[in-house]
């Protein structure tokens, strides 16, 4: 079945190779839709549209003109616009009293002044009804050390999108947003490699595994589909992270030197240079 069929769709931050907002972009294509994709990296964007059979467009979030040059070039290409993605963000892990004015600055123009204005740009494409999907956090809900910047600004956006479904269902428009946990992207493939540290999180999820973007595209797709009849919510799609927490600075730690002197000697010291 092909969910999409017909409809156009904006999916934003999508410059990074095999990044959530690819895989969730490959799969509008997949169910039908046509697809521009934006991001701050030409090349790969291209390469991706080229790929999907897309349209690429730079796009920096936190620049206003950007977010309008944006609007304007899917408003030639396709005329209205039924789905809109931001998977934009940056996961910067710095302890509360370090964080300097200029990375909540930072943090605040990314992931809460650029979403607001995203959905100012698109909301005005969307004649026919349509989907704002904004890419949240399962921390947005529950703790995790040193992520209070992100953690913020990413609940802050929740409640524009509640907002932006209370105002704008009147005119077909529906606002969602997704919370993933921890993600096996191509973001975290550096953590990855550290032992020890995605085995920390395990038994935080009830399903039993960490999520992977094909979860969040899945997610994604019904969202973006006339089947759903939904707005003004934070979809957890984190196999159940929610119910539980996230482990503490101290278990990941014990948990990575487990790993590590249960490593071979070499294996143990290209971990140590990983973290």
């Amino acid at each position: 079945m092909v969910r999409l069929a017909g409809k156009s769709a904006i999916v934003l931050g999508a410059a990074g190779r095999g990044n959530m907002a690819q895989v969730i972009a490959r799969r509008f294509a997949g169910e039908g839709a046509r697809v521009l994709v934006a991001g701050r990296k030409m090349d790969e964007l291209q390469h991706f549209a080229d790929e999907i059979g897309g349209i690429a467009v730079h796009c920096d979030i936190t620049s206003l003109d950007d977010l309008h040059a944006l609007a304007a070039a899917a408003q030639e290409r396709f005329g209205s616009v039924e789905i809109a993605v931001n998977a934009t963000g940056w996961g910067l892990l710095k302890p509360f009293l370090e964080t300097t004015s200029e990375e909540l600055a930072q943090m605040t123009a990314l992931q809460f002044i650029g979403p607001f204005q995203f959905c100012q740009a698109v909301i005005p494409l969307m004649t026919r009804g349509g989907s704002i999907i904004q890419i949240s956090s399962a921390t947005a809900t529950i703790m995790l050390n040193d992520h209070a910047a992100y953690m913020g600004t990413k609940a802050g956006t929740d409640h524009v999108i509640r907002c932006i479904a209370n105002e704008f269902g009147g005119r077909g428009i529906r606002a969602n947003s997704i919370s993933p946990g921890l993600t096996d992207t191509p973001m975290n493939a550096a953590a990855k490699q550290v032992p020890g540290l995605f085995e920390a999180f395990d038994a935080a999820y009830p399903l039993g595994r960490i999520g992977s973007s094909d979860d969040i595209a899945a997610a994604a797709v019904f969202l973006a589909s006339d089947e759903c009849f939904m707005t003004g919510e934070n979809l957890q799609v984190n196999g159940g992270l929610t119910l539980r927490r996230n482990p503490t600075a101290a278990e990941i730690a014990a948990s990575v030197a487990r790993a590590m002197a249960a490593a071979p000697m070499g294996a143990g010291h290209q971990a140590g240079a990983a973290a």
